[in-house]
């Protein structure tokens, strides 16, 4: 399986990582657990060895299903969590209300004090069943509490060795700028695909110039870039993508159109249009490696195809244009 090195870490993930959001059922309308271990099993099994995941994702329950699938695994697997969004504490900055594992309401609170996120990662690590976590990430920056405080904390937490290296998600140029002076952030954690490339203005040539590697986030647009989710699916009040625009139902029809448009480099290599998304992602320049979320064996397995699929650049720029196009 093809690895890259991660910044200026010693980490060497695989370009395709699991993405363990949906594992804690929350924001995704439910999950099985045995969905979820099977999806572990059949992403290791097929050579993928990097699995990303955060406690807010279920409030613990994505951690602990990681977990429990990595048991007997520990050495073929680095293990990617993160801090600074809270349930279980009110002392931050209101987020946004969610549903709750019960259907309630539950408030989600941005937290980076010291002292939270070595409580964080002290759970993390409990819930992982890990002595050491390879890659601890700031989940979202925290409009109350500094970037300069948290990593000091973070950096601490690496000292005594329950952190291996440090990342960030979601942050601004001028955020990694203090990030990496507070703490020599390894990575960055951006959203990126081929309806959202805001970062291609900014964030991604600040980390190439940096040395920092790129992981992005929902490199499907959340499995819009599939081709499987038709104009009128209707989704649940608790899956978070029936408020987001790209899913509303014009928009849609608007991207199944464009998908059509490059479906057939899919037919030509024999692959997915959701592994040409995540190919497409795969080869800018100065992104190391892509999250991918699976809920089940089977889309694990169609995720690792990803791996190898290298995109020539008359097919990179021949989708790109579709999708600049559709803009």
């Amino acid at each position: 399986m093809t690895t890259m090195r991660l910044g200026e870490s010693d980490l060497e993930p695989t370009r395709v990582i699991l993405g363990a959001w949906a594992f804690g059922g929350w924001m995704w309308g439910g999950q099985a657990e045995e969905d979820s271990l099977q999806a572990v099993e059949t992403s290791l099994a097929a050579g993928i060895r990097a699995i990303d995941t955060a406690p807010v994702y279920g409030f613990g329950r994505s951690e602990e299903l990681v977990g429990k699938a990595i048991r007997g695994h520990r050495e073929e697997v680095l293990i990617f969590t993160k801090c600074g969004l809270r349930w279980d504490r009110d002392d931050g900055e209101l987020r946004f209300v969610s549903h709750g594992p019960d259907g309630s309401q539950q408030p989600i609170y941005y937290n980076l004090k010291p002292d939270s996120i070595r409580e964080e990662c002290e759970a993390s690590l409990r819930r992982l069943g890990i002595d050491c976590i390879d890659l601890y990430q700031v989940h979202w920056p925290d409009p109350l509490h500094s970037l300069d405080d948290a990593f000091g904390e973070m950096v601490k937490l690496r000292d005594e060795g329950k952190v291996r290296h440090l990342g960030a998600c979601n942050l601004s140029v001028e955020q990694l700028e203090t990030a990496r002076e507070a703490g020599f952030i390894v990575s960055c954690q951006p959203q990126y695909n081929l309806l959202d490339r805001s970062i291609e203005d900014g964030i991604l040539p600040w980390c190439r110039e940096n040395g920092v590697g790129v992981i992005p986030y929902s490199p499907m647009g959340r499995g819009l870039l599939t081709g499987k989710i038709s104009a009128t699916h209707e989704y649940p009040p608790s899956d978070h993508r029936s408020k987001l625009p790209d899913f509303q139902p014009g928009r849609r029809e608007a991207i199944l159109a464009a998908l059509a448009e490059i479906e057939p480099i899919c037919l030509e290599r024999g692959v997915t249009l959701g592994n040409l998304a995540v190919a497409w992602v795969l080869s800018q320049p100065g992104v190391t490696a892509a999250l991918v979320g699976a809920r089940n064996a089977r889309q694990a397995k169609e995720n690792a195809v990803a791996l190898d699929v290298c995109l020539d650049e008359r097919e990179e720029q021949a989708i790109r244009r579709v999708f600049e196009a559709l803009d």
